[in-house]
């Protein structure tokens, strides 16, 4: 069975909305800030640790439009790995690599997770992930939160029908001041 990771910038209020190209009041907030050597090595790392991506359609078209023509490490993993785009509008995908998950995204996901070895990564998709949250498949989030208080813009946690525990397993400060969490989902 996979492991489902969601992965976010978020700010100190929340905010996880446009931290890269999309239109929105503080649009490429996190650039704002340098995420130094170990915070870039940190999300390389995590990006390589990945089975498979597993995203909403409006990150994977933000994706799917810029990694084709990037080089390096990270852009090979990304462009070579399986893709999972979860959307009721998309049809046929451009990105190589890339399936479209339709339907009721709990019970396809929960499949999905159940077929995977590794882990399927959830990169942005604010409202894939909170979906995912809501039907208790997150096995674990990973939180680079960045100094701001925005005051505005979708956050990721928000009302939900029940509560769920969370276990922290590493915290750390990399660059200017961005903090780096990870929490485990405590199902005990």
């Amino acid at each position: 069975m996979g492991r489902i990771v969601v992965t976010e910038f978020i700010s100190l209020d929340g905010v996880v909305q446009a931290p890269a190209g999309e239109d929105f009041r503080y649009r490429d907030w996190t650039f704002e800030i340098d995420r130094g050597d170990e915070g870039e090595q940190f999300k390389t790392d995590e990006a390589l640790g990945a089975e498979a991506l597993l995203l909403g359609r409006v990150t994977y078209e933000g994706f799917a439009a810029a990694w084709p023509s990037y080089e390096g490490v990270l852009a090979d993993k990304y462009n070579g790995m399986r893709k999972y785009v979860v959307s009721s509008t998309l049809t046929e995908p451009t990105w190589n690599n890339t399936q479209v998950i339709s339907g009721d995204v709990a019970t396809e996901v929960a499949r999905l997770k159940a077929e995977t070895d590794g882990e399927l990564q959830v990169v942005g998709s604010i409202k894939l992930a909170q979906e995912l949250l809501e039907h208790d498949l997150v096995d674990e989030l990973h939180l680079m939160t960045f100094p701001f208080v925005l005051g505005t813009g979708r956050k990721l946690f928000g009302e939900t029908t029940d509560r769920t525990r969370w276990r922290p397993t590493e915290s750390r400060t990399v660059g200017e001041g961005v903090l780096i969490t990870l929490f485990e989902r405590d199902r005990a």
